[in-house]
Order: structure tokens, then sequence, then C-alpha cells
């Protein structure tokens, strides 16, 4: 559990490099497919840590189980991040 959350903790090195590039979403106009991707990944901090409280909690009260999936939920967002920026390339304004 304590591996992953620090992968967690470093994928957010990342998210720090993709979230000043994403306001670059807006230099082609505004539209509701730049707001998406701009909120989606400015939000994105909340779901490990969101996913890192609740890891921990169900780890103190003996749901071993639950914890680690809990835990092993921070990795999905930024594959399914990639695959939304990549179909609202495809589909544009």
């Amino acid at each position: 559990m304590i591996v992953s959350q620090l992968l967690a903790i470093g994928s957010l090195w990342f998210w720090a490099l993709v979230a000043g590039l994403s306001v670059m979403a807006f230099d082609s106009g505004d539209s509701r497919v730049a707001w998406a991707i701009v909120l989606s990944v400015w939000a994105y901090p909340l779901f490990p840590l969101l996913m890192a409280i609740g890891a921990w909690v169900a780890f103190a009260f003996r749901k071993n189980r639950l914890a680690a999936v809990l835990s092993g939920l921070t990795f999905p967002p930024p594959v399914l991040l990639y695959l939304f920026g990549s179909i609202a390339s495809l589909i544009g304004p």
C-alpha cells in the first residue's frame, strides 16, 4: 500500500507539468472541450488524495483487501485522462 501511494505521489510530478500545459487548450478559443480537459486535469490530485484516505481508513478497520483496492485505484485516472484527451482531439471543437 505504501509503494502504490508513493507511486501516486510520483505521478503528481508529471501532473504538475501537464497541469501547467493544460491551459494551452484555450489557445484555439473558448470551448467545452477545452474546459473539460482543463477541469479534468486540475481535478486529478483530489482523486489520489481521497483514495489514500479511504485506503488508510479501510486498513485501520482491518479491511485489507478494500485498502489494497482503494490504494490501487490511483493508477487508472492518468490512463483514462490520456484516452479522454485522445478521443477529445479526434472529435474536435
